[in-house]
């Protein structure tokens, strides 16, 4: 299938970026007018826009194009129009387009106007099959868990506001956002389990960056049991899904400090690995 393919190489990005940034906004836009099935055909033919370019580089490196931050930036821009599409389908929220095709958007751009970062290569521990789904699988978590923030305070904001204001239909909005946010957050995890086995000969070390994560990850399983169990007692939930989000900040945090720490030891084994020792004759 990918020999079928022409040899692409970064100078042609630009003609395939564009088209599926038109084809991500006019997506965007047939389901704010809620036509459906229109804005899903449009979604999938901007996903076979950018899939045609990576398919070609494919073929064109002889390689899969995972190996430095500009080819793992492409396959950050597929997957998040992907999983978009995939909430939109189930939940039919409009917004979520535009959301996703924002986020695939800034991805491209940075490679586009930011060259330099083709040819950067990541650290060996980094170029794994499972990099990429497992940043793009947190990058949906951390979007969805978010917007259910945002869902649950207006809706507080309103009930304090308005006595008589239903929030049914925003809370049905805000318990599927974290359904879906938590599915993403658990793949990631389990994604980043298996790729720690593999670069680093294990699942789990509780280092703070995983402790964290299983903190964030059972916070967010007390606000859905809340939420089954004492579903009158919003204001609690919401309480308890602030929480949950305070908890995701520092895990990405310490996610972000603990990459960097653990990125200069693998640099500094791999200087000490390469150092030639060179006999001095007097």
């Amino acid at each position: 299938m990918i020999d079928m393919l022409p040899l692409l190489d970064w100078t042609s990005f630009v003609y395939f970026a564009l088209p599926t940034v038109i084809l991500l906004a006019a997506s965007a836009t047939l389901a704010i007018m809620s036509k459906r099935y229109w804005a899903i055909a449009v979604g999938v033919a901007a996903v076979l826009v950018l899939a045609v370019f990576i398919g070609g580089m494919w073929h064109s490196l002889e390689r899969p194009p995972m190996r430095t931050m500009g080819e793992t930036r492409l396959w950050y821009s597929l997957f998040v129009i992907i999983a978009g599409l995939i909430v939109f389908i189930r939940w039919r929220y409009g917004w979520i387009l535009s959301f996703s095709g924002i986020l695939s958007t800034v991805f491209m751009a940075i490679n586009v106007f930011k060259p330099e970062i083709h040819n950067k290569t990541m650290m060996p521990a980094l170029e794994s099959p499972f990099f990429v789904p497992h940043v793009i699988s947190y990058i949906f978590a951390y979007s969805l868990l978010a917007a259910a923030v945002l869902v649950g305070i207006y809706i507080i904001y309103k009930k304090r506001k308005t006595h008589d204001f239903d929030p049914s239909g925003l809370l049905y909005t805000s318990d599927n956002l974290v359904y879906t946010g938590l599915a993403f957050l658990m793949t990631g995890l389990l994604l980043g389990a298996v790729w720690a086995k593999q670069a680093w000969g294990t699942y789990w070390g509780w280092d703070p960056k995983e402790t964290w994560a299983a903190i964030t990850l059972l916070s967010y399983l007390l606000y859905i049991h809340h939420r089954l169990y004492a579903p009158r007692r919003f204001e609690v939930s919401f309480a308890l899904l602030i929480l949950s989000f305070l908890f995701l900040q520092i895990a990405g945090t310490e996610s972000i400090i603990y990459r960097q720490h653990k990125a200069r030891v693998s640099i500094l084994m791999e200087c000490k690995k390469t150092t030639l020792i060179v006999p001095v004759t007097l």
